[in-house]
């Protein structure tokens, strides 16, 4: 079955962490071994993992921040660096594509075209020698590369479809993750502005202040890329369920995270993974779908390799490749077939459709 992940820094990874992404997982890490650094030598994602894992459709990831906390290779002294960071990561998007490895989907007649594709693709019996390109949406984590409201229509036109304003710290346009900080004047006309354009808002990383504000503003569909829940895992970076039913309440979708911390109350980075699965994900995505008493605003948005590696993913998971065993893991929890297609990829695919089709 086909998999959408709603959350992956492959650019990140590729420009900051200087992955080449062609090559085989194995490959990259033999490549890193030796180097020291959370992560190295224990990458899960490249793009041969993708094709062996079905994960047709990636929404693929900008990130460069601009806090004044600055972090190498992710958050940097100026605006204008991190606008230069974010376009180098697009232009990394669409190098792949010119080398017909990926494909960019912008609008509802690109992304059927290409599920229908991979689909044919299956049913011709999967030979990796004939695979059709992966498909990315582009998304942007942490609006920081982007100047003002009034630049938000060059992004857009540039392929930007999916803008999550914060991150971790107080961004230039809403306090993030770890504050308690709100939206920022730039905050409330850059929701205004994505309004006007249909870009899609992603509520991952907003604090709680910050949230309740965005969705006051912006009345539109809305996701939460890369989200687990509060309520099995306290924390702020996890939404509460009142925070899901928003979401829910407004056709959303929540796309669980597999990065441990996300996973397991109280864990440490650092500490050992030998206590969580591929199965305990499955939890947050089982709790989603019984608050919304349905199987249609639960997903994949793994942030796999979002700056750590093996030692913070679950211990059974090897590479991205092993999402291959996620049918089999929901029917063992009683998920039918349909079930399982709304989750795996059905739910991304109407949260598109509904905003690409007007």
């Amino acid at each position: 079955m086909l998999i959408i992940d709603g959350h992956l820094d492959l650019a990140w990874n590729a420009l900051g962490w200087n992955r080449d992404l062609r090559q085989a997982t194995y490959t990259i890490r033999g490549l890193e071994a030796g180097i020291p650094g959370k992560g190295r030598a224990a990458n899960t994602v490249a793009l041969p993992e993708l094709r062996r894992g079905r994960v047709a459709v990636s929404f693929a990831t900008l990130l460069a921040r601009c806090t004044g906390q600055t972090v190498p290779h992710m958050d940097f002294a100026s605006q204008a660096q991190a606008y230069g960071m974010a376009q180098g990561q697009l232009a990394y998007y669409r190098g792949l594509e010119r080398d017909g490895l990926a494909r960019i989907l912008q609008d509802a007649p690109s992304l059927r075209q290409h599920v229908a594709a991979w689909q044919n693709w299956e049913r011709a019996g999967a030979d990796a020698r004939n695979a059709p390109p992966l498909g990315f949406v582009i998304s942007m984590e942490s609006a920081d590369s982007i100047r003002d409201a009034a630049q938000l229509g060059e992004w857009w036109a540039a392929g930007l479809r999916l803008l999550g304003p914060a991150h971790y710290g107080p961004g230039r346009f809403a306090g993030g993750t770890g504050t308690e900080l709100g939206l920022t004047a730039l905050g409330e006309a850059l929701l205004r502005e994505m309004q006007a354009l249909g870009m899609l808002l992603d509520l991952t990383h907003f604090s709680d202040e910050a949230f309740w504000q965005a969705v006051a503003i912006y009345d539109g569909r809305v996701l939460a890329s890369h989200n687990n829940c509060r309520a099995l895992v306290p924390h702020q970076r996890q939404f509460s369920d009142e925070q899901l039913k928003l979401i829910i309440e407004r056709d959303g979708v929540i796309g669980a995270a597999f990065d441990i911390w996300m996973l397991q109350p109280g864990f440490v980075r650092g500490d050992s993974n030998e206590a969580v699965f591929i199965e305990t994900a499955i939890e947050h995505i089982d709790h989603i779908c019984q608050l919304a008493g349905n199987s249609r605003h639960a997903a994949i948005g793994s942030d796999l390799d979002g700056g750590f590696g093996r030692e913070q993913s679950p211990c059974d998971l090897d590479t991205i490749a092993d999402f291959a065993r996620l049918p089999r893991l929901l029917a063992a929890r009683g998920y039918s077939e349909d079930d399982i297609s709304n989750i795996l990829h059905g739910n991304w695919l109407r949260l598109l459709y509904s905003a690409w089709d007007g």
